[in-house]
């Protein structure tokens, strides 16, 4: 990129409107529907109340440092993943192309449940429901009404679920045809992504003004149908009474914290690429602030609308909470749809339910779409705009490969595709992602930098609880979770179903595919930087040693022929004289 183009594209890098659409957008990409399914069930899994306690913890220990370090670092750089991480620590610059490839396969399939979601709204407005009843085409002789003890018999919502809308084989092996229906519906789901980002910010801005409040206005009105409810305090007393023995586990800790990371997305690069959006002197600790709290109390709300849910079915039907709590999917589409059923106008609360998940999901999932979008115009800006002419184009022929990435999953086949990409994706690759993007921030790129880039935007340092939390808790917590995540690994499964070696297999090359840009991009800085082995070694840990000048943020830029002079930077390890950063390596 010539130095010209490069200063152009800085400058004409457009901002939000107005500050609050990047809260609300930051809002909405960390608000997802991990807080409705994933969060619930973990609370019920580990003792209740006292699972708050372990996750408020890692909400400040861990949640909020992290969330506050990537925002710093995109709203400085001005750039995405790839070319922030790239500008701060050259030896781990594939941190960002990893967090590019795990934003795109996720994108791939969480659509998915953006599709489910779609075809239950549109199945909705039947009266009655089609699972409220067994007296369908598609049920089973096993069939029930209501959910009973028996390993035997299936519920009208788990028939609905797994043979009308799935219709799925019996396993991995059988990859049946494509349900033309959910196909039909995922083309849908794309263009409504499509149309909420194909203006970039300016786009986007505008969209979370909708999605990101709304899905409370739905949230409420259910806690308030809900706790009307009879047993509905059963269920919400289940939810909050804590049992303080399941705290010696030490499982509970790393689900409390692997919760706040995926529920966050730190590692994802998704806040990181809209913060580079942001202006330059906006306050990063107030938009940190408001996201992570946000994000956490509606994960507290969703737990209350979902168990006083679940106490009500287990008034209805003499079964215990325990046998009604699952994780997953299975939460959102089989056990919720049952309690509709049985309420008074259940069709107006089903399809406010699911077109909450609607909202829930289409703003964490264009926020992973604009990962890929923003870091691929960073790099090929010019080539982009001579092939497609337009962004628009560019934006629309993403979301095309995406769309066909996602066709296995809209096969009949397709939960059990699901299940493995989000299972080797969601667990596996993002806590090498989040250790070492840690390392290349807090150790490599150093704490003291981090502070003087927020003094230059905001007029403030970071204060020594930040430091500390950069410096040694969330490195140390990271890789105790990484540590506790590969000791406790269990192969992927769904419901009885075990996948098979080869399947496991694959699984295991999903996850490589966004890990191994790590060690590439390693390689990749050591060749093409000058010197020895030694000299290259240094000069892979000194931030912008690859830079253009024309890449390089606000300050004014050191060096010759738009490179830092290298000479300085492998006899100092600092950069040029110009830099701000040259005292503090």
């Amino acid at each position: 990129m010539t130095q010209g183009a490069g200063m152009e594209q800085e400058l004409s890098r457009p901002t939000w409107s107005r500050q609050i659409e990047f809260t609300l957008a930051g809002i909405g990409c960390a608000v997802g529907l991990g807080n409705v399914w994933r969060f619930p069930y973990l609370c019920y899994r580990s003792g209740g109340g006292a699972f708050l306690v372990p996750y408020l913890l890692m909400l400040v220990v861990l949640g909020i440092p992290l969330l506050y370090m990537e925002l710093t670092v995109g709203q400085y750089t001005r750039r995405g993943p790839v070319h922030a991480l790239a500008s701060v620590c050259p030896l781990l610059k594939g941190v960002g192309m990893a967090s590019v490839a795990i934003s795109f396969i996720m994108c791939t399939y969480y659509n998915i449940v953006i599709t489910w979601a779609l075809y239950y709204l549109f199945s909705s407005f039947q009266a009655p429901l089609p699972w409220q009843n067994c007296n369908n085409t598609w049920n089973t002789p096993n069939c029930s009404d209501h959910a009973t003890n028996s390993s035997y018999s299936s519920t009208a919502s788990q028939e609905f679920f797994k043979y009308k809308m799935l219709d799925q084989t019996s396993g991995v092996e059988e990859a049946g045809i494509l349900r033309w229906e959910l196909f039909l519906i995922l083309i849908l789901a794309w263009i409504l992504i499509y149309f909420c980002i194909f203006k970039g910010v300016k786009s986007t801005g505008k969209v979370v003004y909708f999605t990101a409040p709304f899905p409370y206005v739905i949230l409420i009105a259910l806690l308030i149908n809900n706790v009307q409810l009879p047993g509905a305090l059963d269920g919400i007393k289940f939810f909050i009474v804590p049992e303080w023995e399941k705290l010696l586990s030490v499982e509970v800790w790393v689900n409390a914290a692997a919760q706040i990371f995926n529920s966050i997305g730190i590692g994802f690069g998704s806040l990181l690429a809209m913060s580079s959006y942001n202006s330059f002197n906006n306050n990063v600790l107030k938009d940190t602030l408001s996201i992570s709290i946000i994000n956490s109390l509606t994960s507290i709300l969703a737990g209350f609308v979902i168990f006083s849910a679940f106490g009500y079915m287990s008034h209805l039907q003499g079964i215990p909470i325990t046998k009604l709590a699952v994780d997953g999917p299975g939460l959102v589409f089989v056990v919720y749809p049952q309690a509709f059923a049985n309420m008074p106008v259940s069709q107006l609360w089903a399809v406010m339910f699911f077109f909450m998940l609607l909202c829930l999901g289409l703003d964490s999932e264009f926020a992973m779409v604009e990962v890929m979008v923003t870091s691929l115009v960073d790099e090929f800006n010019q080539q982009v705009i001579r092939i497609f002419k337009r962004k628009e184009l560019f934006v629309l022929a993403i979301c095309g490969v995406a769309l066909l990435f996602g066709i296995p999953c809209v096969m009949q086949v397709g939960i059990f595709v699901f299940q493995l990409m989000d299972h080797y994706t969601a667990i596996v690759s993002i806590m090498f992602l989040a250790f070492f993007e840690i390392i290349a921030i807090c150790w490599c790129y150093g704490v003291n930098r981090l502070s003087d880039n927020l003094k230059e935007m905001t007029g403030r340092r970071a204060n020594i609880y930040f430091k500390v939390c950069w410096l040694i808790v969330a490195p140390v917590l990271i890789t105790v979770i990484l540590v506790f995540s590969i000791i406790q690994f269990k192969p992927a499964r769904y419901e009885d179903y075990v996948f098979p070696a080869w399947a496991q297999g694959v699984g295991w090359v999903i996850a490589l595919a966004s890990i191994i840009w790590i060690p590439l991009g390693a390689i990749h800085t050591l060749w093409v930087l000058p010197g020895s082995l030694m000299q290259k070694l240094r000069l892979s840990i000194t931030p912008y040693a690859l830079n253009e000048k024309s890449k390089m943020p606000y300050y004014e830029r050191g060096g010759k022929d738009g490179q830092p002079d290298i000479a300085i930077i492998s006899s100092n390890m600092s950069l040029p004289e110009k830099s701000p950063f040259v005292t503090n390596f």
